[in-house]
């Protein structure tokens, strides 16, 4: 059971219908009746940077605000209308690891005003999306997070993304319906109305590493009140097209989402290498477009010549 047709869970996590600055500015977004672009990979930019294997990039939000707010610029530039902030670990218990988990609040709140202040700069014609990603443990009855404990961890994280001024929060990567849910839940703990993007990683035979098909991700997020939901990072574009494919069959109203890795990921010595060029991924990204997706971007191994590339493809002069 994937508990999207119950509807205790639907009015659970559905936000009310009440007019909210964030939730103004997604409608306007949506309203511009276009392909969307979002934004590329932050830590395959922080590690161009210097960021070392092992360390958390969310603190580069404290330690290093400037490189952090040149990523983001260069996406800017590049076309993207969604921008995430640098805080995808940033829940206490992947913080935790590195001893930050009293730091949530600093961490995620700085991230925001950091994106913030860029996106302003720029003429604020981007929306500032809360990156939420999962929370590091299993959920149970399989691993040993609760479902309590799963959205006091991520109700914690939204609350500080929220108070820094983000206009939406985006929960992406995730494996199991029953994370999405608790992630769902927690953001809307900590603002009821704030639009919520969830999507979710197939690369596992097509569905995800929980056993989740496309089929059922998208029935299960609309139906607990997702404003948009979709795929990201996995094998590559070619696996997330066919994710569109089977998504938009199910619900073509759906605003759907793909944000791919650069290619297939190739270990060279002991990293990972992404080997789709800006031309390949602005090909995909048509085809992604052409199989229902709404919002497009990039993940891991991507940069701002890829989406400069997307963008002029989706978005033709």
């Amino acid at each position: 059971m994937d508990g999207a047709g119950d509807p205790t869970l639907t009015r659970d996590l559905r936000r009310q219908p009440e007019d909210s600055p964030a939730s103004e500015a997604w409608r306007a977004l949506l309203a511009e009746d276009r392909p969307i672009l979002a934004d590329g990979a932050m830590g395959t930019m922080l590690f161009s940077a210097g960021l070392q294997f092992g360390d958390p990039p969310e603190v580069w939000s404290l330690t290093q605000p400037e490189v952090v707010r040149r990523i983001h610029r260069g996406y800017i530039e590049a076309g993207s209308r969604i921008l995430l902030t640098n805080t995808f670990g940033g829940n206490r218990l992947r913080l935790g690891l590195h001893r930050l988990d009293k730091r949530v609040a600093e961490i995620n709140q700085t991230a925001a005003i950091i994106l913030r202040a860029e996106v302003d700069v720029h003429g604020g014609g981007a929306l500032v999306a809360g990156d939420i990603g999962p929370s590091g443990a299993i959920m149970a009855p399989v691993g040993t997070l609760s479902h309590d404990e799963a959205v006091s961890v991520f109700a914690e994280q939204a609350a500080a993304l929220v108070a820094g001024g983000v206009d939406l929060i985006w929960i992406e990567t995730m494996s199991d319906l029953a994370e999405v849910r608790a992630a769902m839940e927690g953001v809307r703990l900590a603002s009821p109305d704030i639009p919520i993007v969830t999507t979710m990683t197939f690369d596992t035979r097509g569905s995800t590493m929980m056993g989740v098909s496309p089929e059922q991700a998208v029935r299960a997020m609309v139906g607990w009140g997702a404003d948009a939901v979709g795929g990201n990072c996995g094998n590559g574009p070619d696996e997330l097209i066919t994710v569109m494919q089977r998504m938009h069959a199910v619900d073509p109203e759906a605003i759907l989402v793909a944000k791919s890795n650069a290619g297939m990921p190739e270990l060279v010595d002991l990293r990972a290498v992404y080997k789709a060029d800006p031309a390949m991924m602005a090909s995909e990204a048509s085809l992604m477009q052409a199989a229902g997706a709404r919002i497009v971007g990039a993940c891991c191994g991507s940069t701002p010549e890829h989406l400069a590339a997307m963008c002029e493809a989706l978005n033709p002069a």
